[in-house]
């Protein structure tokens, strides 16, 4: 059985990383051995990082939008009860507010692992919530 997993934001991008084969490789194995979802929040950084640093226009990140909704089997919408998780995940845990909005995401759609290389691979946030970083040689 798949665990039911939460693609961060640089996961999406390594997704189309032209730059990386390695990294693109593995989050490719991430996608086939996981249930895989993500959020609208990390679709918009996303959009924001395609278009400042490789110049895409609207017309390619809308396209690869849909094949990111194709991948994941659920895209998660940021509610208040999501930004009032995120708040107290960061008084809890310490990490920035937004790093806290994607783990609050993570929570409320029953994830049992978020993929990220950014924050702290192995913790466990709130006894359910495994972070691991795909990239991370073990």
């Amino acid at each position: 059985m798949s665990d039911k997993a939460f693609l961060d934001t640089n996961i999406l991008i390594y997704f189309y990383s032209e730059d990386d084969d390695n990294k693109r490789s593995i989050v490719n194995q991430v996608l086939n051995d996981n249930d895989c979802v993500t959020s609208t929040q990390a679709m918009s950084e996303f959009c924001n990082v395609m278009h400042r640093k490789f110049s895409w226009g609207a017309t390619q990140i809308k396209e690869h939008l849909d094949n990111i909704e194709l991948v994941c089997d659920e895209v998660l919408s940021i509610h208040r009860s999501t930004i009032n998780n995120a708040l107290a995940l960061k008084d809890r845990y310490g990490f920035s507010y937004f790093d806290c909005l994607m783990l609050a995401s993570a929570l409320e759609g029953a994830c049992q692992v978020i993929f990220t290389e950014d924050m702290s691979d192995g913790q466990i946030i709130d006894g359910t919530l495994k972070m691991l970083n795909p990239f991370k040689k073990t």
